[in-house]
């Protein structure tokens, strides 16, 4: 963890709050000068000034809103959030550094590990709210593929397996993705009508309690705390 006492006042973050509640504008201006990434070498050496380091011209503010895994205390992935989030949390003793980013931060007098994963000092409680039903959930439920056709094509539509003429209802089991050809080519019908298949029989998705992951990039250090589903959906 860093070490140190900073100038920062936040009275309104209080235990059990995710990182998300401290705004990024409370951070002091001068608190970080510049940033410099290291290059590491094959041999686990780090590069110096000339021939030994090289310094990237990344702008801090690049790595200061680098994306960090908060971990909860039970090591379970609550949130993500950006670098300077996170310093703010270590800072204060509510969380502790488990892995970094290949660069650091220049403080007034020091320089901070950027930090890629922390873990928190306090268990926070996150209902599992089941998944509201929209065209963005289905998507991701059906894995962006057509439920009749198997293609994952870019004209992706939904469909309602048993038709609104017919009284179908607006339902996680009554409605699926399909490409458009196979939606114009079903129509009015139903599948048996239609003589078509559905790949999978659609259901409610089970609350998810990593939906903070889906459709982001997965870092390699991250996926260690990663359930393998997970990476895997995101692959």
């Amino acid at each position: 963890m860093c070490g140190g006492n900073f100038p920062l006042v936040l009275p309104w973050f209080r235990p059990g709050e995710l990182p998300n509640a401290v705004r990024e504008d409370q951070w002091p201006a001068d608190m970080v000068k510049q940033a410099e990434i290291k290059r590491i070498a094959s041999n686990g050496a780090v590069h110096g000034i000339s021939e030994i380091e090289v310094v990237d011209a990344m702008d801090v503010a690049v790595l200061i809103r680098a994306p960090v895994l908060v971990l909860n205390l039970n090591y379970v992935p609550v949130n993500i959030c950006t670098v300077r989030r996170a310093i703010v949390l270590l800072t204060k003793g509510k969380a502790e550094r488990l892995e970094s980013h290949v660069g650091y931060l220049h403080t007034v007098d020091r320089e901070i590990d950027a930090p890629s994963i922390i873990r928190l000092d306090y268990m926070v409680k996150r209902p599992f709210v089941p998944r509201k039903l929209s065209k963005k959930e289905i998507f991701l439920r059906d894995k962006f593929t057509c439920q009749y056709c198997g293609k994952k094509p870019r004209d992706l539509t939904l469909d309602h397996v048993i038709p609104r003429r017919q009284q179908g209802a607006h339902t996680w089991e009554n409605v699926v993705a399909a490409c458009n050809g196979c939606n114009l080519y079903k129509a009015g019908r139903t599948p048996t009508e239609a003589k078509m298949r559905l790949g999978t029989t659609p259901r409610a998705p089970d609350p998810n309690p990593y939906l903070i992951l889906q459709n982001r990039v997965i870092l390699d250090e991250w996926k260690l705390y990663i359930p393998w589903s997970i990476r895997d959906e995101n692959d």
